[in-house]
């Protein structure tokens, strides 16, 4: 009899007040100080590399939100949209009720965060800028996630392979690249870039370095003058649209890199975004620098 009292005292007790949620203590890429529940159980992305983040942790069964252009996985097309990264709308959000949003300082709207954050919702900023920085990232965020353990496991994997192409290009010249990322206008990329960090881990050097703005039109005049031995042309465009941009560049053979034939297509999913895939996009771009090197082909 005592037991089953006491049973339903517990019950009751469970109820009305709630056992304590344990939280713990991190400093987010911006210096600011989050409380997140011990193992956050639905978590928002507000970036679409940041939901690729999620899902290369194996944490898409807590993912319960995603901005419009998740697209990759595909499975990620599924879940529910809370906007676009620059224009999020807070009011789905917060209907969602997650206990952990993962916002980016680049794109997502300060007022936004704070907004979200006056509803009580914890909101961990992540800042990425470089290839090792997106590593480091994703550590974090499974530390913040609670599945510390794996994330070091798969994050020392892709360390392994980015160590493999710097290993690789080492000593072997530094060709002058020029990447375009716009065909028209025609534009670049400087130092401030994931982009750039990318040239540089894979052996080159990037034309567009010290120009003053961060995605700077170039004249053709400039590209021939300068004289890059590799053009890689980045575009979200596929099919003949995204060829006809190679061929279009045959116009112009007093180009080094036009004369060898050395203008190639990347995949801009894999450079334009600071996610896991990026790894993959350096080993891609390693490759076109430096085709003659001695590639260990990934298993």
């Amino acid at each position: 009899m005592k037991k089953s009292i006491s049973i339903v005292i517990g019950l009751v007790l469970l109820l009305f007040f709630p056992p304590f949620t344990r939280a713990n203590i991190f400093k987010d890429s911006l210096g600011r100080t989050v409380n997140v529940v011990a193992v956050p159980q639905r978590v928002v992305s507000l970036a679409p590399n940041i939901t690729e983040m999620l899902y290369f942790l194996e944490l898409e069964e807590r993912l319960v939100g995603v901005t419009t252009f998740s697209s990759f996985p595909v499975e990620a097309r599924k879940k529910p949209k809370v906007g676009v990264y620059t224009n999020i709308t807070v009011e789905k959000v917060i209907a969602l009720k997650p206990d952990l949003v993962i916002a980016t300082a680049d794109g997502n709207e300060r007022g936004d965060v704070e907004m979200l954050e006056q509803a009580g919702i914890a909101v961990y900023v992540i800042n990425p800028r470089k290839v090792f920085q997106v590593l480091a990232t994703l550590e974090r965020v499974g530390v913040v996630c609670g599945a510390a353990e794996r994330a070091e496991k798969k994050v020392r994997q892709l360390r392994q392979r980015v160590g493999r192409v710097v290993e690789t290009v080492s000593g072997r010249g530094r060709p002058l690249v020029f990447l375009v990322i716009n065909a028209k206008p025609l534009m670049s990329v400087n130092r401030n870039t994931t982009h750039h960090d990318l040239i540089e881990l894979a052996g080159g050097r990037n034309m567009a370095e010290d120009q003053p703005i961060t995605y700077p039109r170039i004249s053709i005049e400039e590209v021939i003058g300068r004289g890059p031995e590799v053009i890689l042309i980045s575009s979200m465009e596929r099919g003949g649209e995204y060829e006809r941009a190679r061929e279009e560049w045959s116009r112009w053979g007093t180009i080094p890199a036009v004369e060898k034939g050395r203008v190639h297509l990347i995949d801009s999913d894999l450079i334009d975004r600071a996610a896991p895939r990026v790894v993959r996009g350096l080993e891609q771009m390693a490759r076109l620098i430096h085709p003659r090197a001695e590639w260990y082909e990934r298993r």
